[in-house]
């Protein structure tokens, strides 16, 4: 999901024909088995500002919610605060996921009405929360698995921008005084500033499927393709298709498994999901790639290990691509890349940099993508045999390859 420094400059007036105009990415919800817990983690090891929380000293009596931030990142971590509470049955089915990839839009009752009218299933019909600060307004619609997009619009102090900066999420919400690791992470930041991206796995011949719901119910366009001759190594393989939404803010791939002699790790994230589709990696956009994973790497983030192979062949084709296209060379260090153990890649607009997390729990399921671009807009394509190989020994260590 690429959300850009600026939100949109369109109009409420002008967007009142486009009501799935989407100005930012609200926020990405997770739900997880323990939200102080994680928040902790969250904190620590990505260099998140625990910002806010709603709880009951708030007088919310169903659930515990954190308010993480770094740069125009905003994640909610939710734990149910009863058996019956809908995250609790979520961390059973699942582990901690991503359960709602929330959008800001003008008007939150319209987004929704247009989607459903689109044909989207409703998750959730709007709802107002409200009080003498002002309204946000969020309504809900049902993606693959049982994941949500949210269509979020706000007024008053909780307008977008105002909780930016610092500002109280909404009602139910306070800040979190005194979390030592707060001020820590402003001395020693971690440089992540705002999503690029969100993949989705799901089920073998599903991702078509997909695709055109998102044309279709979201009035997304198909930005990126790629086959399993792009993506595979000897073992196992995928095909994955890149959906942009119109103004090319909101970026979204989804994955299926292709037909390999071993088990692809789409579908090692699907057996141990329940055999249900959901979030896969979330990528998280840094101008400084270098500073990023070393300071990640300092903090005790697990990433993939790349083959030292790897560097042997990378620079050469790297630099021949940018070469044909006009660009100029990588500018980072190259020694310091590898000692990194960071990822390049090259296309006809630049190169890009990038690496990626070990699973984030003891499921092989969900982990982060840290991710620099230095003009390219695509994800790695050059990138993929070298990632698969490394995902595969993490897989064979698992026993699930």
């Amino acid at each position: 999901m690429t959300t850009a420094s600026t939100p949109s400059t369109l109009t409420a007036e002008q967007a009142k024909n486009d009501p799935l105009h989407l100005i930012d990415v609200d926020h990405v919800r997770f739900y997880v088995g323990n939200a102080k817990q994680a928040a902790y983690f969250y904190a620590h090891c990505f260099g998140f500002q625990v910002e806010q929380v709603s709880d009951l000293t708030t007088g919310e009596r169903e659930a515990a919610s954190y308010l993480l931030t770094q740069g125009n990142i905003r994640m909610v971590l939710t734990t149910g605060l009863g058996k019956d509470h809908p995250a609790q049955r979520h961390v059973q089915l699942y582990g901690d996921g991503v359960k709602d990839i929330a959008l800001n839009v003008f008007d939150a009752e319209k987004a929704y009405e247009r989607a459903v009218a689109n044909g989207g299933e409703s998750a959730y019909e709007p709802i107002e929360y409200k009080d003498e600060h002002g309204t946000v307004t969020m309504a809900g619609i049902k993606t693959y698995g049982e994941v949500v997009h949210s269509f979020v619009s706000r007024s008053g102090e909780y307008e977008l921008p105002k909780v930016k900066k610092g500002g109280v999420f909404m009602p139910k919400f306070r800040k979190y005084e005194n979390f030592a690791l707060n001020e820590y992470n402003k001395k020693h930041p971690c440089g992540l500033k705002y999503f690029d991206h969100c993949v989705g796995n799901v089920e073998l011949g599903k991702m078509n499927e997909w695709v055109a719901w998102y044309e279709n119910v979201m009035e997304f366009k198909l930005f990126k393709h790629f086959d399993d001759k792009d993506i595979s190594t000897e073992y196992s393989a995928l095909m994955s298709k890149v959906m942009s939404s119109g103004n090319h803010l909101i970026k979204m791939p989804i994955n299926e498994p292709a037909e390999g002699k071993k088990k692809s790790q789409i579908q090692e994230y699907l057996d141990w999901h329940d055999d249900t589709p959901g979030v896969q990696h979330i990528a998280f956009r840094t101008d400084d790639e270098l500073h990023s994973v070393a300071e990640l790497r300092g903090r005790g983030v697990d990433f993939l290990q790349i083959p030292d192979s790897y560097y042997d062949i990378v620079w050469e084709r790297v630099e021949k691509t940018l070469k044909e296209h006009g660009h100029d060379s990588v500018k980072e260090d190259h020694d310091r890349i590898r000692d990194l153990g960071i990822l390049v890649d090259a296309d006809d607009e630049g190169y890009l940099l990038q690496l990626f997390t070990k699973p984030l729990q003891d499921r092989p399921t969900l982990f982060f993508e840290i991710i620099s671009r230095r003009g390219s807009q695509s994800f790695g394509k050059g990138n993929f045999k070298a990632l698969f190989e490394a995902l595969e020994l993490e897989q064979e260590r698992r026993g699930n390859l």
